[in-house]
């Protein structure tokens, strides 16, 4: 049953993000099954048809890391570290397994270090291929395959295609809700702010898909009421990079005078646009979903046409984003030590600036120690904009 504060809209959305994981240690003390995970390529679907609880896994950009500093070199990802900090001080004591992708090194490399420091029941470490081509999808099919195998020999039982149809149902209906949230901030000024956005979509990370669906669905019809509450800024803002779990750099921008209205971000865009089809062996609507269609820097793709046309196929994605959403500058957000998305940065700058769209890169550590020296190239950001 979903919870009594589900469908509360935005105040459910303020509770969850504030008291990240209350709901999960609520179906815990009611005997349900809580897997953490990190990134969004482990396939929730999979997750959800086993009849466990998927939990992303987050860190906290207001606690130093500490602890997780004796386990893991400081060159990791920071954003990977303090998630590991935050569960080695206790905060997901409720999880029952955990499943890391092979997404970037800091995720994939770690996964050792994760399993034997936790020790939790039950560990699986999905051994994604970088390629996209045939030989790497059916790679990927039987390791999906092989996972779902783990699972159901953990669970007891084995999963159903009928069963994953129906998580695939659940977790395609959820998408579209938060399509249709976004959607919200298309008009002029936004009808919702992006601080609230993120602040949704990281409350939904921690909570059932069942209940995700009813929140976001609460908080639209709560935005759609209040109407054009939100003052007028000058400028309409894009924000790329890798995991934002924290409203603090989004309220930010939106302080210094401007209004987010889309991003590529996870959870975000990214991570919620693309939906898994209908194939009558389900899981090859997963794997197609999760290798080809999540438009990620960890992802190789091979060069097609000329480079415009290469630029085109890996980002024609945050073009139409721009265009939709009438975006007058981008900001890409990238953390330290974040290789994937680093060396992406040359190229998203070339695309987007090629369509007469200015662009801010930003290099920051994963703390709220170093977000505040970022407020005055923001501004000047916003001041280049207002200025043409």
């Amino acid at each position: 049953m979903p919870g009594e504060s589900a469908g509360e809209g935005l105040a459910a959305a303020d509770r969850y993000y504030r008291d990240y994981g209350c709901r999960a240690r609520e179906l815990k003390r009611q005997g349900k099954k809580i897997f953490g995970y990190l990134c969004a390529f482990v396939p929730l679907e999979v997750l959800t048809a086993a009849g466990f609880i998927p939990f992303r896994i987050k860190g906290d950009v207001n606690e130093p890391i500490t602890k997780a500093d004796t386990e893991m070199e400081t060159i990791v990802c920071p954003l990977v570290r303090s998630c590991f900090d935050m569960s080695l001080k206790g905060n997901y004591e409720f999880l029952d397994g955990i499943v890391i992708p092979h997404a970037c090194d800091s995720i994939c490399r770690t996964y050792d270090i994760w399993k034997y420091t936790l020790n939790l029941p039950y560990s699986h470490l999905i051994n994604m291929p970088h390629g996209t081509d045939d030989s790497s999808l059916n790679f990927y099919k039987a390791v999906l395959n092989t996972f779902r195998t783990s699972l159901s020999r953990f669970a007891g039982r084995e999963i159903s295609d009928q069963e994953l149809t129906q998580a695939i149902g659940l977790h395609n209906q959820n998408r579209a809700k938060v399509r249709e949230l976004y959607e919200l901030r298309k008009a002029s000024p936004p009808l919702i702010s992006g601080a609230e956005i993120a602040k949704v979509l990281v409350a939904a990370m921690g909570i059932p898909i069942e209940e995700s669906i009813e929140m976001i669905s609460g908080v639209i019809d709560e935005v759609k009421q209040r109407g054009g509450v939100l003052a007028s800024k000058p400028a309409r803002i894009m924000v790329v990079g890798a995991q934002v779990d924290n409203v603090a750099f989004i309220q930010l921008i939106e302080d210094s005078g401007a209004w987010v209205v889309a991003d590529d971000l996870c959870p975000g865009a990214r991570e919620f646009f693309s939906y898994v089809d209908a194939t009558d062996d389900p899981m090859d609507g997963i794997a197609e979903r999760y290798l080809r269609k999540i438009k990620c820097g960890r992802t190789y793709r091979e060069m097609k046409g000329n480079y415009q046309e290469y630029l085109e196929d890996r980002f024609g994605h945050m073009g139409q984003m721009i265009e939709d959403f009438d975006v007058d500058g981008v900001v890409l957000y990238i953390y330290k030590y974040c290789d994937p998305y680093g060396f992406e940065v040359p190229q998203i700058k070339s695309y987007i600036e090629s369509r007469d769209t200015p662009v801010l890169y930003l290099e920051d550590e994963y703390s709220m120690s170093t977000i505040g020296r970022l407020r005055t190239r923001i501004q000047a950001f916003l001041e280049l904009i207002g200025s043409k």
